[in-house]
C-alpha cells in the first residue's frame, strides 16, 4: 500500500518525475493556493517559468463544499463552468450572487499574488497546469477551459493524487496523475500535512521561484 505524501512540496517532486521531460515553451501555473506548493518542484524539474493561476469553486449556498460550478481568470478573461445537475437544482439568482463573491475574492488573490507583474500570456506554451489533487475536477475543468480560450500550445494537467472520474473530460492534450488510491474520498488522505497554504506562502513560493531561475 503506498504511503500518503509527507506534504505538497514532496508530492511536487514525485510528480515531476512522473511526468518526466516536456518539450517546448513551458509555463507551470499552480492552481492557487494549494496547487502552488506541488507546482514549484514542477518547474524546477522542468527548467520552467512558475506561475499562478486563480480558480475558485463556486460553492453551493446551504452547502459551501459542495461545488455547483468554478470560476478561473487568465488576464482579464473569466471563465465559468456549471458543474451539472447541482447547478441546474439552483436559483440563477442565487448562482450570480455566489459568482460575484467569488469573482471578487480572485481578482483579490490575482492583486495580492502578482503586484506588478504583467497578466499571464499562455498563447503559444505548452501550459503544465497543477493542483495538489483531484476531487470532483471541476476546478481544474474550469482552469483548463480558461487556459485554452488563450490558445496555448497544448494544455498538460499534473496531479499528486486523484479518481479516475476526475481525471476523464479534462479536455487537456495530457494528463498526468502519480496516483489513484483504491478508496480515494478526499486529496487530504493522500498527506500527512495538508494544512491550509497562505497568501503569504504563495507570494514567498513564487518569489523563490523566481529568484532561482532569472528572466531569460
Amino acid at each position: 500500500m503506498r504511503r500518503p505524501y509527507p506534504d505538497r512540496a514532496a508530492a511536487g517532486r514525485v510528480l515531476a518525475d512522473e511526468l518526466g521531460a516536456v518539450a517546448g515553451s513551458v509555463l507551470v501555473l499552480g492552481l492557487a493556493r494549494g496547487g502552488v506548493p506541488v507546482a514549484a518542484p514542477v518547474a524546477d524539474a522542468l527548467d520552467a517559468e512558475l506561475d499562478v493561476l486563480i480558480v475558485r469553486k463556486l460553492g453551493l449556498p446551504a452547502q459551501p463544499e459542495l461545488a455547483m460550478g468554478a470560476i478561473a481568470g487568465v488576464g482579464e478573461d473569466l471563465h465559468v463552468v456549471r458543474n451539472e445537475p447541482i447547478a441546474s437544482s439552483v436559483d440563477p439568482e442565487a448562482m450570480e450572487a455566489v459568482r460575484r463573491s467569488e469573482e471578487r475574492e480572485l481578482r483579490r488573490r490575482e492583486r495580492e499574488y502578482r503586484g506588478d507583474r504583467p497578466p499571464i500570456d499562455v498563447r503559444g506554451r505548452v501550459v503544465v497546469l497543477v493542483d495538489d489533487g483531484l476531487a470532483t475536477g471541476t476546478t481544474m475543468r474550469a482552469a483548463v477551459q480558461a487556459v485554452r480560450r488563450q490558445r496555448p500550445a497544448r494544455v498538460i494537467v499534473a496531479v499528486p493524487v486523484g479518481s479516475p472520474a476526475s481525471c476523464r473530460n479534462l479536455s487537456a492534450d495530457q494528463v498526468v496523475c502519480a496516483w489513484f488510491p483504491h478508496y480515494f474520498s478526499a486529496v487530504g488522505q493522500a498527506y500527512h500535512d495538508f494544512s491550509e497554504v497562505t497568501d503569504d506562502e504563495v507570494r514567498q513560493v513564487l518569489a523563490e521561484s523566481t529568484a532561482r531561475r532569472p528572466e531569460r
